[in-house]
């Protein structure tokens, strides 16, 4: 008798479970961390201090670390919807850059005189460009049955190219001694401060707010039960009467629109103007978002915060202890590639089996 290694599917595979797997890889990516801080010649505990205890240690940090989950949460929160709908929406970066174009050449309209509120119509300038830029791969994916997920990865370097462009030329700071920038923003234009002596703007209850509203959508209307059964069940949902174009329509949409909101809180809030440097990678971290929120609108809040802790840590690692700047994707790669594997262990075991020589 000779024994060979076989892949089961677990008959006792539960929610619990899959609940508890980004908590563990979490846990596995912290572990991981801490080995690697080793070999960079650091003490392995300063992981948890610099990612987990520091930016929490002030009300400043807690400000830093709510101004970086309110885009994430955003752009999670469509991707989720997205990936429910079984639509492989993978470029909600491009979407939030899209956004931050349009909602940047609102803010320049404005000018000291203007009056305050602007900002709402600097969102709403947002919304309509990362919506115009997920409809270019809606409408390629329904009139052509392009793969959405190679077309909304290469509009990502689309928008990127067409930011470089409009900060260099056309709206490039006069003023700004040649940097590829624009002029800062009007005072109307800019988002209102949630907490004095913090950065923290009112984006973080909005982002809240969409992922509540979200929620209520997936569970409570007739739209969030089609969007839901296109993505467990096509054949299901053409049998009912569904419509899979409409679905396609829906998710790629309302993922644009949230990504490009994101993009124009990002201008008009911490940053006051385009600049290249528009977004550190939220959009590709939000994949790593939902999916650590097991695609619940909800759940995508308290991921978006564990990431936003990931990212200041990786500041603070650079300014106080003279590490790499990739040490961020570094974890980020490391907590993708742990809950892959754990989602994968909720669901099936490996072991080995007897069989016939």
């Amino acid at each position: 008798m000779s024994r060979r290694l076989v892949i089961e599917r677990r008959a006792d595979a539960g929610s619990l479970a899959a609940w508890i797997a980004p908590a563990i890889a979490l846990l596995l990516t912290v572990v991981t961390c801490m080995l690697l801080f080793a070999l960079l010649g650091r003490a392995p505990q300063q992981v948890v201090e610099v990612f987990f205890i520091a930016p929490l240690a002030t009300l400043r940090g807690w400000g830093e670390v709510g101004l970086k989950a309110a885009p994430l949460i955003l752009c999670g929160v469509g991707l989720a919807l997205c990936f429910r709908a079984n639509v492989w929406n993978i470029g909600a970066e491009g979407q939030l850059i899209a956004g931050a174009i349009a909602g940047g050449g609102v803010a320049l309209l404005t000018s000291a005189a203007s009056g305050g509120g602007w900002f709402v119509l600097v969102l709403l300038a947002g919304a309509a460009g990362g919506m115009a830029w997920a409809a270019l791969a809606a409408w390629l994916r329904d009139r052509f049955n392009a793969n959405e997920i190679l077309v909304t990865l290469m509009l990502v370097y689309v928008a990127q190219l067409l930011l470089v462009y409009v900060v260099r030329g056309p709206w490039r700071d006069a003023a700004g001694f040649g940097f590829p920038q624009t002029a800062m923003f009007a005072s109307g234009a800019r988002m209102p401060v949630l907490v004095p002596g913090t950065r923290l703007h009112i984006g973080l209850p909005l982002a809240l707010m969409v992922a509540a509203l979200t929620w209520g959508l997936l569970q409570r209307t007739t739209a969030g039960l089609q969007l839901r059964v296109h993505g467990v069940a096509p054949r299901a949902a053409r049998y009912a009467g569904f419509s899979a174009r409409r679905t396609l329509w829906f998710a790629m949409l309302a993922c644009g629109a949230l990504a490009g909101i994101a993009g124009a809180a990002e201008t008009a809030g911490p940053l006051g103007q385009l600049t290249p440097a528009v977004s550190p990678g939220y959009g590709f971290a939000a994949i790593i978002v939902a999916f650590a929120a097991r695609l619940h609108p909800l759940g995508v809040c308290v991921s978006a915060f564990v990431m936003a802790l990931l990212y200041i840590g990786g500041e603070l690692a650079q300014s106080r202890l003279g590490l790499p700047a990739a040490l961020t994707g570094v974890m980020q790669g490391t907590w993708l590639f742990a809950l892959l594997a754990c989602e994968a262990l909720a669901r099936v075991r490996v072991r080995w089996r007897g069989a016939a020589a």
